[in-house]
């Protein structure tokens, strides 16, 4: 099955046509007046990779993409995602005038979300812990 894979001499040397993804989410990419080229499917795979290492427990991710003419120009393209994963979504959303620091900019907001979930899990599992010394502290005192 290897050899059906790099059949061609060339394809060897090239890494980045062979790019394996080290997440598993699920990911939904709509598009309104933008098309879709390796490019941006790439940058977006790109910042996803990056929140994969924030929480690899995400199941799937959708992003849209709108390029609206009737707006500003400063707020022409939209990009909107929508990460799902144990308990609430997480979801942001940005328009700007270029399609890639809207993706940016969204990651970014997402990427502040996740670290908030995580401190908050953090801090309630030290209220616990702490709750619980506490409470071995006082039966030995007595």
């Amino acid at each position: 099955m290897k050899s059906a894979i790099f059949s061609n001499p060339k394809e060897k040397l090239d890494f980045i046509t062979f790019r394996a993804h080290a997440f598993y989410m699920k990911l939904i990419i709509s598009l309104h007046n933008v098309t879709l080229t390796k490019a941006i499917e790439d940058h977006i795979l790109d910042r996803l990779d990056k929140l994969e290492h924030l929480d690899r427990w995400t199941i799937d991710a959708r992003v849209m993409l709108e390029h609206d003419k009737t707006r500003a120009p400063a707020k022409q393209f939209c990009c909107s995602m929508r990460i799902t994963m144990r308990g609430p979504d997480l979801f942001a959303e940005d328009r700007e005038d270029d399609l890639y620091a809207a993706i940016d900019i969204v990651t970014k907001k997402i990427e502040q979300q996740i670290r908030k979930r995580h401190s908050k899990r953090k801090a309630v599992k030290h209220k616990i812990a702490a709750r619980s010394k506490r409470s071995r502290q006082e039966t030995d005192a007595e």
